[in-house]
């Protein structure tokens, strides 16, 4: 059974870009081997991920994520059984949310920065959507 998760999290070292590329990579390797696809948004000090996979490696990759010391306020967004992918493309794609266009923000938020702790997880679903759509993802690995 295939099911997709979301959560954000904050940075514990919000401006370690090598932190970000650790994760990322081993988010890669990692997904590769499990069966997992999604894609990684960050900016501001914020994460928010959405992953998909079968059942059991979202949720043990998700208490692994909740116990990683480089995240904290580590919250669960959104979880639900889906019949097919989203993020099917990627092991890991990745968006820098510091750089999303303004218009696209206040299309789904009160305030041009978007927080993702303070809208829904459908809310967030559908700006990761549109990030597809228009091609704002910059890692497709």
């Amino acid at each position: 059974m295939l099911v997709r998760l979301l959560y954000v999290s904050h940075a514990v070292q919000p401006d370690n870009t090598e932190a970000i590329h650790s994760i990322l990579s081993s988010a890669r390797e990692h997904n590769l081997h499990h069966g997992i696809t999604g894609i990684l948004c960050y900016g501001g000090g914020v994460f928010l991920q959405a992953i998909e996979g079968g059942r059991s490696a979202v949720n043990q990759l998700y208490k692994h994520i909740i116990e990683d010391s480089r995240h904290r306020d580590v919250e669960l967004l959104h979880y639900e059984e889906i019949s097919e992918r989203r993020f099917g493309g990627w092991t890991m794609g990745q968006v820098n949310l510091s750089k999303l266009n303004t218009s696209i923000v206040l299309k789904y938020s009160e305030r041009p920065e978007f927080d993702p702790y303070s809208v829904s997880g459908k809310v967030s679903l559908a700006l990761l959507e549109e990030l597809m759509a228009t091609a704002s993802i910059i890692g497709r690995a």
